[in-house]
Parts: structure tokens; C-alpha cells; sequence
């Protein structure tokens, strides 16, 4: 269950990050709105992260939560920012995955 937490965590994180980069475009009340969001997202991410560090280790929860959290803000940047998109970006993106995944069935 505390996985599911941690998971839902990252997402959250994906999302405030999201928002913080809508607001920097907004202006007026959707500046404002945009805001909001990010912190209800921030709020919801940490205190989801709290909950499913009182049952998993703190460091392996901290990386997978900021994996997820790095993983869907670098795809978000791609598809909604029309960041750049080229072989190193994705490679190295693969390997932090490869490398929380590792970190997951290590822990016990």
C-alpha cells in the first residue's frame, strides 16, 4: 500500500511541477489559479511521501519519488512545453529509471 502512496506521491510532484511552469506563462487570475495548483499538488506530494516513509526506507522512497517526479516532469516539459527531445535526453532519463527500479528491488 505504502508503494501506491509513494507512487501517487510522484505524481503528485509531476504535477506541481506542471503547474509551476504554467504559471510562469500565465498571467492575471491564471497566474494565480496555476499557483494554487501548485500548491495543492506540493502539499498532496509531501505529505504522501511522509506517509509512505513510516513503512519504507527513507532514502530508497526520496529517490523513487523524485525519479517519478523528474521521469513525468522531463515528459511533460516534452509534450506540453515542447521541450527538446534527442537521443541523450532519453538515454540518460532510461538509465534513472533502470536505476530506481534497481534501488526498488534492493530494498527490503
Amino acid at each position: 500500500m505504502n508503494w501506491l502512496l509513494l507512487i501517487i506521491a510522484g505524481l503528485f510532484e509531476v504535477g506541481f511541477a506542471t503547474c509551476l511552469g504554467k504559471a510562469r506563462e500565465a498571467t492575471g487570475s491564471a497566474a494565480f489559479w496555476w499557483m494554487a495548483g501548485f500548491f495543492l499538488c506540493l502539499s498532496l506530494s509531501m505529505s504522501l511521501l511522509y506517509k509512505a516513509t513510516q513503512t519504507l526506507p527513507i532514502g530508497t522512497a526520496y529517490a523513487v519519488w523524485t525519479g517519478i517526479g523528474a521521469f513525468g516532469t522531463v515528459l511533460i516539459g516534452i509534450f506540453v512545453f515542447k521541450e527538446p527531445v534527442h537521443f541523450w535526453r532519453l538515454f540518460f532519463l532510461f538509465t534513472l529509471i533502470a536505476s530506481i527500479i534497481g534501488l526498488k528491488f534492493v530494498s527490503v
